[in-house]
């Protein structure tokens, strides 16, 4: 294995729903001040997925600009991480490989451990780009993060895929060595199979979240990592926006990272403007913040940016990347935000019905309503088959 050569991120895109609530529908229905989101969880609306729009339409979506910039000749792997999957066997990434006309030449696989997933994937995807830097690894993480009606997790839902890959003299950002690791048997998220929606603990999820940096920073510390005052930047996991400046706030007390309250939130703020109006997007949400701050940041170009990424129940990594110089050439900043712009607005009757609607499971055969504006849809379920396809061009 080649340990000085350089690994990292050489394109980065991501995809939402076809849908939007803004979180001021749910403070009127609940007679709540719109504070209470907008302030006490940083978060403004949620991306909502159309009838026809899940995982994998997401994820072929995200993952299209990159097959069409770089062609899919050296992609010899597919990571697909969720923990929204749509089979217990078949990952959800064999129907993306399907979708985007991949070579049969590949291995697919889909991974799962909360929201850590997609950073075991990136950190496999090096590996495998060490052992063998002619070939290209495509990353995708994909999640619809729901919650019951009414429960406190509901105004952090959200939906969302990124799509990274991963590459030998990356165009964006080079992965760099140490990394620190921590997992504790935790249950402070947790879905069993027989359940659509999450379980959480939201107490014992912060104070779990809040040992997960701790205890990654020490192993990072342990293993040689760098100093927290030569990042530029921290990329934390976000459930919801405002968890960023707690974790930041705690591993600066940690790493005795000095600074006044301002700068602790500053930090971090160009790393939330995405996830605040899409809301929890699982394995998706350090990625699209990862994305938030690049497009959102002056030049980065050769500075320390450090990722803490952070999977319920619990398996936490913290690890540092360093910019590379002409990376704003690859960046998808206009695309990233007619993503977000682009989502229709609906009404709580609208979301509620949504979130109530369910795919029968008998087997019988079930076409879906075409409602999202996606390239790629859900089109119907035959025979417990799930059967997609491209999204014809409306007249």
């Amino acid at each position: 294995m080649n340990h000085t050569l350089a690994v990292g991120i050489h394109d980065l895109s991501f995809a939402t729903s076809h849908y939007q609530m803004n979180h001021s529908e749910l403070a009127r229905k609940y007679g709540v001040d719109l504070d209470k989101y907008r302030i006490g969880i940083g978060q403004s609306s949620m991306s909502v997925t159309a009838a026809d729009e899940d995982i994998v339409t997401m994820a072929a979506e995200a993952a299209k600009p990159i097959v069409d910039r770089h062609g899919a000749a050296d992609i010899r792997t597919v990571l697909l991480a969720t923990e929204t999957g749509v089979d217990q066997a078949k990952s959800a990434g064999v129907y993306v490989h399907s979708l985007l006309g991949l070579p049969s030449s590949a291995r697919v696989v889909e991974l799962k451990q909360a929201c850590y997933g997609a950073t075991a994937a990136l950190q496999f995807a090096a590996a495998l780009v060490h052992r063998e830097p002619s070939q290209r690894v495509l990353v995708i993480a994909t999640d619809i993060a729901k919650y019951e009606l009414g429960s406190p997790g509901e105004a952090t839902q959200g939906a969302a895929a990124a799509a990274m890959l991963v590459s030998a003299d990356p165009a964006i950002l080079r992965i760099e060595s140490p990394s620190g690791l921590f997992a504790a048997d935790i249950m402070d998220f947790w879905r069993p199979n027989y359940r659509s929606t999450a379980l959480v603990d939201g107490k014992t999820s912060i104070t779990a979240y809040l040992q997960a940096v701790e205890g990654a920073w020490k192993d990072y510390v342990e293993q040689g990592g760098r100093p927290a005052a030569e990042f530029s930047a921290f990329c934390y996991h976000q459930p919801f926006t405002k968890m960023a400046s707690k974790a930041h706030r705690h591993l600066a007390e940690c790493s005795n990272l000095d600074g006044a309250a301002h700068e602790i939130l500053g930090a971090v703020h160009n790393t939330t403007i995405y996830n605040r109006s899409i809301g929890n997007s699982y394995t998706a949400s350090l990625y699209l913040g990862l994305a938030s701050l690049l497009d959102h940041s002056r030049d980065l170009a050769d500075q320390h940016i450090a990722l803490f990424s952070y999977g319920s129940g619990s398996v936490a990594e913290f690890f540092g990347a360093t910019v590379v110089p002409g990376y704003g050439a690859q960046l998808r900043t206009a695309a990233h935000r007619r993503a977000i712009e682009r989502r229709t607005p609906i009404d709580y009757a609208h979301y509620r019905a949504l979130h109530e609607r369910t795919i029968p499971v008998d087997g019988g055969d079930y076409e879906l309503p075409e409602e999202g504006s996606g390239p790629y849809r859900l089109a119907a379920v035959s025979g417990h088959k799930r059967i997609y396809e491209p999204r014809m061009p409306r007249r």
